[in-house]
C-alpha cells in the first residue's frame, strides 16, 4: 500500500479547493440540466472529485490523459477551463470540442486530454496506442486512463491490459470502482470483486486505494506513476469511491437504498478531507468559505460564458465529419 501524500496548509487548500471546485461546477451542471439549458446524457462526478483531485497532479503536462463518460471532474482537474467545458455542455462553438462533443466528448489538444466516449471501455485500447506512438517517437511520456467498474468486463480491457503489459507500455490504468455499472452491482457481474487482482493475470503490478481519500489517492497515484515512468512497466490502481447521484440524470437509482447511499454521504470526500486539514490547525472556516466563493465565481463565470456563446452555423455542420463518397 503506498504511503498518504504530505499535508501542509499549501497542499491542503490546493486539494480542497480543487474539490469544491469540481462539486459546485457539477451541482450547476445538473441544476441547469433541470432547466433544459443541457441537453442529452449527463453523467456527474458528485462523491468521486477525490479521484480527479488527488491522480492530475502527478501527470506532467507532457503525459496523456484518456477519460470515461464521467468525465467533467477529470477535465477540469486536468486544467481545461470551466467556460470551455460549460460551453461545450451547451453545444457553442467556443467549447473545447467546438460544441460537438457535449458532456461525453471533452477533448483538448493544449492540455492533452484525449476525451471521453460514450463506449463503455473505449479509452483503454485508445491509451495502449497513444503509449505505443509516443515510445515509437521517442517521447517521454506516461499515458494514464480512467474508466470505471463496468469496463473491466469488457474485452477490451483485457485486451489492452494484455498488450500494455506484454509491450511494458507507460501506461496507468485508473480503474474508478463505484460499485455499480450503471444499475449493476459489482458483486453482481464479477466472480472476482477485488478488481485490481485483475491485473495480476498480466503479470502486472495491482493495488486498490480508498478513493474517497485525496491523499490516498494522491500518494498512490503518485508512487506508480513514477514507477511507470521509471520504466517498470504498466500499473492498475481500483480506486474504491461512489457516485452520490445517479449514473446518469435519467437513473431512478431503483438498485440501492436510501441507506446505501446515506452510509457512503458519511464519507463524502469533501467532508473528511475538510475535518482532517482543520484538526491538523492548517485550514479554518475563513480559508473553506474563501475556496467555496472563489469556486461559485469562477461556475458563475463558466455559465455566463456559455450563456454567451454561440452556435454553429448550419453551413458548416457537414465539416470534419468522415463522408464516403459512393460511385452512381
Amino acid at each position: 500500500m503506498s504511503p498518504p501524500a504530505a499535508i501542509d496548509r499549501e497542499s491542503s487548500l490546493r486539494l480542497l479547493g480543487e474539490m469544491i471546485r469540481l462539486r459546485r461546477f457539477e451541482e450547476k451542471c445538473a441544476e441547469l440540466y433541470g432547466q433544459g439549458k443541457i441537453r442529452g446524457f449527463l453523467h456527474l462526478y458528485i462523491g468521486e472529485e477525490a479521484i480527479a483531485a488527488g491522480a492530475m497532479p502527478a501527470f506532467s503536462p507532457e503525459d496523456n490523459v484518456v477519460s470515461t463518460y464521467r468525465e467533467h471532474g477529470h477535465a477540469l482537474a486536468r486544467g481545461i477551463s470551466a467556460g470551455a467545458v460549460m460551453a461545450e455542455m451547451f453545444g457553442k462553438v467556443q467549447g473545447c470540442s467546438r460544441g460537438r462533443g457535449g458532456s461525453m466528448h471533452l477533448f483538448d489538444r493544449r492540455t492533452r486530454f484525449f476525451g471521453g466516449s460514450a463506449i463503455v471501455g473505449a479509452g483503454l485500447p485508445l491509451a495502449v496506442g497513444l503509449a505505443l506512438a509516443d515510445r515509437m517517437l521517442g517521447r517521454q511520456a506516461l499515458t494514464a486512463v480512467l474508466f470505471g467498474d463496468g469496463a473491466v468486463a469488457e474485452g477490451a480491457f483485457h485486451e489492452s491490459m494484455n498488450l500494455a503489459a506484454l509491450w511494458r507500455l507507460p501506461v496507468l490504468f485508473l480503474c474508478e470502482n463505484n460499485l455499480y455499472a450503471m444499475g449493476t452491482a459489482v458483486e453482481r457481474a464479477q466472480s472476482e470483486t477485488r478488481l485490481y487482482l485483475k491485473a495480476q493475470a498480466y503479470r502486472m503490478p495491482g493495488e486498490e486505494v480508498d478513493g474517497m481519500d485525496v491523499l490516498a489517492v494522491a500518494g498512490a497515484v503518485r508512487a506508480a506513476a513514477l514507477a511507470v515512468r521509471s520504466g517498470e512497466g504498466p500499473r492498475m490502481l481500483e480506486l474504491k469511491t461512489y457516485r452520490f447521484r445517479g449514473h446518469s440524470m435519467f437513473d431512478a437509482q431503483l438498485y440501492r437504498t436510501r441507506e446505501e447511499v446515506e452510509r457512503w454521504a458519511a464519507r463524502d470526500p469533501i467532508t473528511l478531507f475538510r475535518a482532517r486539514a482543520a484538526e491538523a490547525g492548517l485550514i479554518g472556516e475563513a480559508d473553506v468559505a474563501a475556496l467555496e466563493q472563489a469556486a461559485d465565481r469562477e461556475v458563475a463565470e463558466a455559465v455566463a460564458f456559455a450563456e454567451a456563446g454561440t452556435l454553429e452555423p448550419v453551413e458548416t455542420l457537414g465539416q470534419d465529419v468522415y463522408r464516403r463518397e459512393v460511385a452512381p
